[in-house]
């Protein structure tokens, strides 16, 4: 059950906006799930025309996720922030990590109101550990920061996990992803993970710039960038092997369904700091 000391954001004046395609609802269709709405799958359906694998790099990216976040429990760390988090979608991140770590610490944060409102899902924790859900928007890292404070303890280790977001982060004139990563990455601690996996035209260039132009025209920024531009996002931090790859190439476990990178259109990556 969730335990009682587990914070959730009020739920307030939701604005669901539901007439506008969302990402965090369009992945929720690719994922095969029904938090979604016309606009939504409208979008997706559009999107599946321009780039056929989506549903395959979905599920991809959600392999990652699960994969890395053990290894980084595994590794000794008991905190984690998601950034971006979406729909919920067992196993979510925190039953990956208190499943390494019964007390492990979780925070969730999200800029759909519609995940504010499937936010208890995501609190459904272990008895010992804790789980939080954040609403706040990746470009505002100070408030997330402040927030999840609440939950973790910031002078330790905390991995922060930014899977299949960055991408929906433009570069353009006072900012970009790297501004983002390293406002959140500036007030963790040695001993902290970066987890990042992103969308790439190395692969596909002709579906890549397909499906941009699908997410633009929905009123999301969409920027593919190749593998040179995702691992200079871990700055100095040290990539854990096997670095910055194709996600299934990422310590893909035995039996798994293969996954070709095309396929997956995105890289993923690890990287400790110190």
């Amino acid at each position: 059950m969730a335990d009682d000391t587990a914070h959730q954001t009020p739920q307030i004046g939701i604005n669901l906006n539901i007439h506008q395609a969302h990402s965090a609802r369009m992945y929720d269709y690719y994922l095969g799930g029904v938090t979604n709405f016309p606009a939504d799958r409208e979008a997706a359906g559009r999107a599946l025309d321009a780039f056929p694998n989506a549903r395959l790099a979905a599920h991809a990216n959600r392999a990652f996720m699960r994969r890395a976040t053990r290894t980084i429990a595994e590794l000794g760390v008991d905190q984690f922030l998601d950034i971006g988090t979406g729909i919920p979608t067992s196993p979510n991140l925190h039953e990956v990590a208190q499943g390494v770590h019964a007390g492990a610490r979780v925070v969730y944060a999200d800029n759909d109101p519609i995940v504010l409102t499937h936010a208890e899902a995501l609190l459904q924790g272990t008895a010992q550990g804790r789980t939080a859900y954040v609403q706040g928007d990746v470009r505002d890292a100070g408030t997330i920061l402040d927030a999840a404070a609440e939950t973790l303890d910031l002078d330790r280790p905390v991995a922060l996990s930014m899977v299949a977001l960055l991408h929906f982060v433009a570069d353009r004139p006072g900012e970009s992803a790297l501004d983002v990563v390293e406002a959140f990455t500036s007030r963790l601690v040695p001993g902290s993970y970066l987890v990042i996996t992103h969308f790439t035209a190395d692969f596909d260039p002709e579906a890549t710039a397909r499906m941009e132009n699908v997410y633009r025209s929905s009123g999301t920024d969409l920027q593919a960038r190749s593998r040179a531009e995702v691992t200079s996002l871990f700055g100095d931090w040290r990539l854990l092997d096997p670095g910055v790859v194709a996600s299934p190439r990422w310590r893909p476990e035995a039996g798994a369904a293969a996954v070709t990178d095309a396929q997956a259109g995105c890289y993923g990556g690890v990287a400790r700091l110190g």
